[in-house]
């Protein structure tokens, strides 16, 4: 194990690396930024915290003795019901949760073509750009509707964008120099959005509890059975939170609201 005692290692950058069990003391780690990382039972004792900025999927928080995610849950949902919405128990549910997420990207989209297309190019905070985000998208729905659920064995798109800190891995594309049309890639969306509809107009209760037979290979999703309900909540919270994502960097490209 390295020890870092007296270093300054102000700027530096740590991608891909694994700091599992590492230990901080006495150390500055002001205006970092931690991005698409797994913070998985971290302890922070005797921290000052201070206009910090946290979002993701937090869950069991405890801030000086008080769980927080409870409370936080609760907040997001009173500020916006519809995100209730995402949390279906049944196949009806889902059918409606999924209608309601088509309904919203409808209206994302309307604001979205309301800038010129260079824009929608544009990576706001160095996240990824609206064009990205839909690429995304369609990687979401290929891996966990499309191979996880339907068994399709090679279902990617070229097109198709996995997240950035995904290790490379045969087969799955993952080209971020590629600027095509908005249109272009809506051609590909609409064709998942239907796939998906179809799919789950045919669910049925007992089908969501029963699991899916992994196909072999590395690849994504891990070759392990799921419930198919853990790869539509998967669906669910992917294009929920993406599309706020969008919201959000529109908003600061200038879209109308």
């Amino acid at each position: 194990m390295a020890d870092f005692i007296d270093a300054d290692l102000r700027g530096s950058r740590f991608t891909r690396v694994d700091l599992t069990g590492a230990e901080f003391r006495r150390a500055r780690l002001n205006g970092i930024t931690v991005r698409g990382a797994g913070l998985h039972g971290v302890r922070l004792d005797g921290v000052e915290l201070v206009d910090a900025q946290i979002t993701g999927e937090v869950e069991n928080l405890t801030i000086n003795g008080v769980e927080v995610s409870a409370y936080v849950n609760a907040e997001l949902d009173r500020r916006d019901p519809d995100r209730v919405a995402m949390r279906p128990t049944d196949a009806e549910g889902f059918r409606a949760a999924w209608a309601l997420l088509e309904r919203l990207w409808e209206g994302t989209l309307e604001r979205a073509r309301a800038l010129e297309p260079d824009a929608l190019h544009v990576s706001v905070d160095e996240e990824w750009s609206f064009v990205e985000t839909l690429r995304h998208l369609l990687f979401v729905t290929d891996s966990w509707v499309r191979r996880g659920i339907l068994r399709v064995e090679d279902p990617w798109d070229p097109w198709d964008l996995p997240w950035d800190e995904m290790p490379d891995t045969p087969g799955i594309p993952r080209d971020r120099t590629v600027r095509p049309d908005l249109d272009d890639v809506l051609v590909r969306r609409r064709e998942r959005q239907a796939l998906v509809r179809g799919f789950l107009a045919q669910l049925t209760d007992a089908r969501l509890d029963e699991h899916t037979e992994p196909l072999d290979g590395d690849s994504w999703p891990p070759a392990r059975p799921f419930a198919v309900r853990e790869c539509l909540e998967v669906l669910l919270l992917e294009e929920w939170h993406h599309r706020l994502y969008a919201e959000r960097d529109l908003t600061a490209l200038g879209a109308p609201t």
